[in-house]
């Protein structure tokens, strides 16, 4: 049986899985990552030959299929948005980012210069490349489609897609002050460069470049008077494939971060017409793809965990992953929106589903490129691994009861507000 035909079969059985698995699992405490690492596992423990999917090995072909997973996740993560982006709107999202990834990069970077011994730029890698919560895998605690109504967005779902949306181009800063700080061998001489160019401009052309694309592509979309023109009068959803190529595209030749130029680039997209029917569209199509090439991931992260792609398991990578999801997140995440606008149980939600996934092998792949940490590639890719094993583990099984709970509670509150809301108001005049 020849290699291809293998791959082939494979890739048209995950392509399948990836249509049918989010009806037959929906309302169901098992969710769709969940069930492609494990068939990952199950594909290649078989005696097929399959060839070994070692991250070290095949690190850019790694690099890149994870790259291109992210930025449409991150288009994805943008259009499904409802609630227009400002400074009390989004407040929720704004202590995430700054203050529970700052504290997770702190924990992280501790544990491992702590319990594992690592150097303090490998320490500081696995904590910047573990800090991004994932827009892939956490689409079971995110917002669904768009709709027309702004408000219609829980705290939680949108809390969790509106931090995992921006912190993945967030943690790009973190990844470079760590390969700075492997490649001067100590010393603090790298830190204004670093601040001005990694921290600074490349932020500010991501965004900007978002704007700018956004806008054109806004206008394109629904402001062109002549219909041939009007792209939104055609349905077509590949359209945002080319939204998300040229935002990255654009930005990265520019120098900036195209992680936040493509979610920027879908909110301003979502704002030039807020209601209109052909962001559904769009939201559809991408979501379709993100589930293809999820699946396909997934598979391969599988393989690697059951062929030895890893090296030898050590406990103290999974002492660490537990770290991660159990203490340093949930605490960070917690600390974070003290004093907010959410109330005690969303807090912990959102503090609990920091889920870690397909931007974490990224970050990895890419830093192992640009220099040496003085730890084993495969050591690191041993805890990043774990903690995207435990992640989609215990997450993509408490999902779905946690979210269900809190919706209900939820509207438990508001229909005990409702019943309240007639007896307060004060009876009409008698006006015989």
């Amino acid at each position: 049986m020849e290699l291809f035909d293998l791959v082939y079969l494979a890739a048209g059985a995950g392509a399948l899985l990836a249509a049918a698995l989010p009806r037959l699992l929906a309302d169901r405490a098992f969710s769709m990552p969940l069930v492609f690492l494990g068939a990952g596992m199950l594909l290649f423990a078989l005696p097929l030959g399959l060839p070994q999917p070692d991250p070290v090995a095949y690190r850019p072909w790694v690099e890149h299929l994870s790259e291109g997973v992210v930025i449409v996740s991150l288009m994805g993560a943008g259009l499904s948005l409802n609630r227009p982006i400002g400074w009390r709107r989004w407040a929720t999202t704004w202590r995430l980012l700054a203050i529970a990834m700052p504290l997770t990069v702190l924990g992280v970077a501790a544990l491992a210069y702590g319990a594992l011994g690592w150097p303090l730029a490998a320490a500081l890698l696995l904590g910047a490349v573990l800090a991004p919560t994932d827009p892939v895998l956490a689409s079971d605690v995110q917002v669904g489609e768009p709709t027309d109504d702004a408000s219609d967005e829980d705290e939680v779902r949108f809390g969790l897609t509106s931090e995992a949306g921006l912190n993945d181009g967030l943690a790009f800063p973190l990844v470079y002050a760590a390969i700075a700080l492997a490649v001067a061998g100590g010393g603090a001489g790298w830190v204004a460069d670093w601040a001005l160019q990694e921290l600074l401009a490349k932020i500010a052309i991501g965004v900007v470049a978002g704007l700018v694309v956004g806008r054109v592509l806004g206008l394109l979309f629904f402001g062109v008077r002549r219909d041939p023109l009007r792209l939104s009068e055609h349905a077509e959803g590949f359209v945002a494939l080319a939204a998300t190529f040229l935002a990255y595209g654009v930005t990265e030749v520019a120098h900036g971060y195209g992680f936040i130029a493509v979610f920027v680039t879908a909110c301003t997209i979502r704002a030039a017409e807020r209601d209109h029917g052909y962001h559904q569209i769009l939201h559809s199509f991408i979501d379709q793809v993100e589930r293809l090439l999820v699946a396909w991931l997934l598979l391969l992260v599988g393989g690697a965990l059951v062929t030895g792609a890893l090296g030898e398991f050590r406990w103290s990578a999974l002492l660490v992953a537990a770290g991660l999801v159990f203490v340093v997140r949930p605490l960070a995440g917690v600390i974070s929106l003290v004093g907010g606008r959410t109330g005690w149980r969303e807090r912990v939600v959102i503090s609990f589903f920091g889920i870690r996934g397909i931007g974490s092998v990224y970050y990895l792949s890419y830093a192992l490129g640009a220099a040496t940490f003085g730890v084993p590639e495969g050591q690191l890719w041993t805890v990043v691994t774990s903690a995207i094993v435990l992640s989609v583990v215990v997450h993509g099984v408490t999902a779905t009861p946690v979210m269900t709970r809190l919706d209900l509670l939820r509207r438990a509150l508001v229909e005990r507000r409702a019943a309240r809301e007639p007896a307060m108001r004060p009876a009409p005049a008698d006006r015989s």
